[in-house]
């Protein structure tokens, strides 16, 4: 009988019931407004350690968990940002996504880029088909990314990137993304980045596509200017900084 009333508790446990022991686990991140239960719950305000609204969050979560099976789906809607997916863990203590689908405003996040690149702006979609990760570091990786309405702001004003598109892959803990423009906007673009817990890669290569002064002026803080017009950056870092490639360097048309 006591199993039975312990079974009943827990298939309609509610979630702010648990939230004393939840919260300390979300590394500063608040919940209020806490409602539904724990499998099939939603908070109306997400707050970070300094007491800021980022937004709200939806979840599912399986009742395999009793069984040590979790899975679970979160939706997540903010001013800045929205996610959604799927995450579940697997036999061997991994974290596997499926189906995750991020949209945020640049210009109300902060997204760390070298300062002479300057603040960026615009709208970044990225798509997530599979990730399986191991203390949080992707083993397995396929994603798309799309950056709409690219631009930097800097010393000297907005500069309009155009649009950039990008994808990404891993296999074996080995991290293999590419990017490009889309053919017809102020900045012409193509990059590769090799990324391994032993050392990365960049290798990316930036024209002016039509001549813009303030975007070349951008463009020369960067690196050195070919006669061309050119920037080709390549830096790379750790252990294993010049990993074997059989692809050529970089070059625009």
């Amino acid at each position: 009988m006591l199993a039975a009333v312990v079974l009943v508790l827990a298939w309609f446990l509610p979630a702010r019931w648990v939230m004393p022991w939840v919260e300390p686990q979300l590394h500063g991140l608040r919940l209020q407004q806490v409602q539904g239960t724990v499998w099939n719950g939603a908070a109306g305000n997400v707050l970070d350690a300094d007491g800021r609204r980022l937004g709200q969050v939806r979840w599912q979560l399986s009742r395999r968990a009793l069984l040590g099976r979790l899975q679970m789906q979160l939706a997540f809607d903010g001013p800045q940002a929205d996610f959604s997916g799927t995450v579940r863990r697997t036999a061997q203590g991994r974290v596997e996504g499926e189906g995750w689908r991020l949209h945020a405003d640049l210009a109300a996040t902060d997204v760390p880029l070298p300062v002479d690149w300057g603040a960026p702006l615009g709208e970044l979609q990225l798509t997530v088909d599979h990730v399986l990760l191991q203390g949080g570091w992707p083993l397995q990786l396929q994603a798309q990314g799309r950056w709409q309405r690219a631009a930097v702001h800097t010393t000297e004003g907005e500069l309009a990137l155009g649009e950039l598109q990008g994808s990404a892959q891993a296999q074996g803990g080995v991290i293999h993304a590419q990017w490009h423009d889309q053919g017809d906007g102020p900045l012409q673009v193509r990059g590769e980045l090799q990324l391994s817990p032993l050392g990365w890669r960049l290798d990316s290569t930036l024209r002016a596509r039509h001549g813009d002064p303030a975007l070349q002026r951008w463009l020369a803080r960067l690196g050195p200017v070919a006669p061309d017009g050119s920037v080709h950056i390549r830096q790379a870092g750790g252990l294993a900084a010049n990993p074997p490639s059989n692809r050529q360097d970089a070059t625009l048309p």
